[in-house]
């Protein structure tokens, strides 16, 4: 569950950038608007697809609100989700590691 986080947290963030591009593209220099309408589809299908996969590792690490909040929203900040990413597995693969531990003892 980990891992799907994270590739949807790199995936997401890339192309949250693009779209930044593509927005700058857009209305500062006045093309490339058929490119950004389907990379801002694009961008907004894999997001919901992140919420899930984060909702579900959140839910599962027993984040409270806030934090859980806040790693949702990061997906929305261009480079957030870069940053956000390094430190939930920072925090989630300790947990990773004791739950086969756990498990062998019961």
């Amino acid at each position: 569950m980990l891992t799907r986080y994270r590739v949807m947290a790199y995936v997401t963030a890339v192309m949250l950038l693009i779209l930044c591009a593509c927005m700058v593209a857009k209305y500062g220099f006045d093309t490339g608007e058929g490119l950004t309408l389907v990379v801002s589809q694009v961008h907004g299908v894999l997001y919901i697809v992140y919420l899930i996969f984060a909702f579900d590792l959140g839910s599962k690490a027993k984040w409270p609100f806030g934090k859980l909040l806040w790693v949702l929203v990061s997906g929305t900040i261009p480079t957030a989700a870069f940053f956000v990413e390094r430190k939930v597995v920072r925090e989630v693969e300790p947990l990773i590691a004791d739950a086969p531990a756990a498990v062998a003892k019961a």
